[in-house]
């Protein structure tokens, strides 16, 4: 009976090993229906709200496409390509530098090219950001020296453009600074109770983390990122460029007279190679078709334009991606 009994234990854990390798294949085509996830970011930033509204758009005609799309909140840029890459995610939306890097095997992916990576399309503009507090005397890029600075969690697409910026103004972030890595959502409540002086973040605005960093006791500024440091990225870096961030407008308690000049990249919408091109181009039809509905999600996607969001992509156009803008006359 013993032996009966161990037969049956085995044969069981044997077919729950099957059943935990199969269980993503069984949920993206249950009953039919294909079920697909996007890879975002911090719940205070931009990215998941964008991956709540594309997913919003597509689950409308989910009947029509026999497609359900679902979202995760994840770690950022390096996370979504390398669980894109892996099958845990069919997309992500990820920094056109860390787009850039992966296809192109460096930094992150340093002598290991991602070439099944592929864009489907951008969305709205990223600013490198950098807040501090009044007391902290951090007025520019040099001052972060001996200062204790949040450069972003690993993973993160923000950790390398802090860690690019400081060693462009000459400032070593494992001498020169205390570098913390902290998540963004930590670092505005960091900052308004003193344990950090300053903390850089890339995102779209308006952003949680700012606004509620800005509405605290402690004063609190945007600092400039600007100078010899931002024009030699700009001039090194294709997936660079200089902008403005909008704190007049969005921010009412930051301590600025005014807007402030910074850099930054674009947030782009990946997928794999081996995703079907017909879910592809679901997907950006829906985004595209009904692109004034999309805008009004977010502020930060206010500056859309059909054709500005085919900008920052150098990972190739996905199959199902390039059908969809080959139709609408938006590529050749």
């Amino acid at each position: 009976m013993k032996k009966v009994l161990s037969v049956l234990l085995i044969l069981a854990l044997i077919a729950g090993f099957g059943l935990v390798g199969c269980k993503k294949d069984v949920a993206e085509t249950s009953g039919g229906r294909e079920f697909v996830t996007i890879g975002t970011g911090g719940v205070t930033g931009v990215y998941y709200p964008t991956g709540g509204a594309i997913s919003k758009m597509v689950n409308k005609k989910s009947d029509e496409y026999n497609l359900r799309v679902t979202v995760e909140s994840t770690g950022g840029s390096v996370y979504n390509v390398n669980a894109i890459m892996s099958g845990d995610l069919e997309f992500g939306i990820v920094q056109s530098d860390r787009q850039f890097q992966a296809y192109n095997g460096s930094a992150d992916w340093d002598g290991d090219p991602q070439k099944k990576l592929r864009a489907v399309f951008s969305i709205h503009p990223e600013s490198v950001s950098l807040l501090a507090s009044d007391n902290s005397g951090i007025m520019s890029l040099e001052d972060l020296k001996g200062k204790t600075v949040n450069i972003g969690n690993p993973g993160s697409g923000q950790r390398g453009n802090a860690i690019d910026i400081l060693m462009a103004a000459g400032i070593n972030p494992d001498t020169d600074i205390k570098a913390e890595g902290l998540k963004a959502a930590e670092a505005a409540g960091m900052l308004q109770d003193g344990r950090i002086d300053a903390y850089f973040y890339t995102v779209g605005h308006p952003n949680g983390s700012f606004k509620e960093a800005t509405s605290g006791t402690k004063k609190v500024h945007f600092v400039p990122i600007e100078g010899a440091a931002v024009d030699a990225l700009v001039a090194e870096y294709p997936y660079y460029a200089k902008s403005v961030i909008p704190v007049a407008s969005n921010y009412p308690g930051a301590t600025n007279d005014g807007d402030v000049n910074t850099f930054g990249v674009k947030a782009t919408f990946c997928t794999s190679a081996d995703v079907s091109d017909d879910v592809v181009y679901a997907i950006v039809k829906e985004v595209f078709d009904n692109l004034d509905d999309f805008k009004a999600l977010h502020p930060a996607y206010s500056v859309l334009t059909k054709e500005n969001m085919l900008d920052g992509l150098s990972a190739p156009l996905h199959p199902g991606a390039e059908k969809y803008f080959k139709e609408v006359g938006l590529i050749q």
